[in-house]
């Protein structure tokens, strides 16, 4: 069920009914997508307003993390988990396997998605992986890469190529997928499905902190996502909830004056 968590729509379910949905799109006659919203996101999304679109016009739009949990608590909405990428794609492509549903993973650099396929076949042996590619190609190159998901007939396309390029993606060329069912767009999933980055130990990812041992692992890269973003992050809540209040304020008083 979709809900206003200030001007983005998320959808606010479990594991249970996210795996459901998919095998209603998986049925369907239609192109569906899912995607992720996490704290960086929401971020992008203030300033990108494509990118709102994108995610906005998503079949799923689901939780991902603390800050997202937190910012549906201040306005209100109680998640029912936290439905994070890393974790439940790979329970997707389970079920989509189950369901005789073949995958194209698309994303990462060179050699990615290849050695993601080799390790997700050893996880789910019968899984048909259709086709791969690497998420760094040029525009003139689209047309051949559609075609290769075309004609490899792939029911289920799972997208690496970070945000919001995946999502764009995704929304622009739907339409010219003739098999695909449902686009997943995962960021980073290849990248650890193929062993490239590891994973952070269990107890930091029961604890949500998995965001802090990405930063120790790569701090070049991630100090501004989870530092200098999660100010942010706060920035755009507060400045949106007080937009919020004041619009119901309006409301209020103009609802007043007409009754009176």
């Amino acid at each position: 069920m979709k809900h206003d968590l200030f001007n983005i729509r998320l959808d606010i379910t479990d594991r249970t009914g996210v795996l459901n949905k998919c095998g209603g799109f998986f049925q369907s006659d239609n192109t569906r997508t899912l995607f992720f919203l996490n704290a960086h996101c929401f971020n992008i999304a203030q300033t990108d307003s494509e990118y709102r679109k994108a995610i906005n016009g998503s079949d799923l739009l689901l939780n991902d993390g603390i800050g997202i949990s937190l910012a549906c608590r201040l306005i209100g909405i109680k998640p029912f988990e936290n439905l994070n990428g890393t974790d439940l794609i790979p329970e997707i492509i389970s079920f989509a396997e189950k369901k005789g549903i073949s995958v194209y993973l698309l994303g990462g650099k060179d050699g990615v998605a290849v050695k993601a396929a080799e390790r997700i076949k050893d996880n789910i042996p019968g899984l048909h992986i259709a086709g791969t590619g690497s998420g760094y190609f040029s525009k003139d190159r689209e047309a051949e890469i559609i075609h290769s998901i075309n004609e490899s007939k792939a029911g289920l396309l799972v997208l690496g190529m970070g945000v919001p390029k995946q999502e764009l993606w995704a929304r622009e060329n739907r339409r010219l997928l003739k098999n695909v069912r449902l686009i997943i767009a995962g960021g980073a999933i290849l990248d650890f499905m193929s062993g490239k980055v590891k994973r952070a130990p269990i107890w930091m990812r029961k604890m949500r902190f998995e965001w802090l041992y990405r930063l120790w692992l790569e701090p070049d890269r991630m100090w501004r996502r989870y530092i200098t973003g999660t100010f942010l992050f706060f920035y755009y809540l507060l400045k949106l909830r007080i937009t919020s209040l004041q619009g119901k304020n309006i409301s209020t008083a103009s609802m007043n004056t007409f009754k009176n």
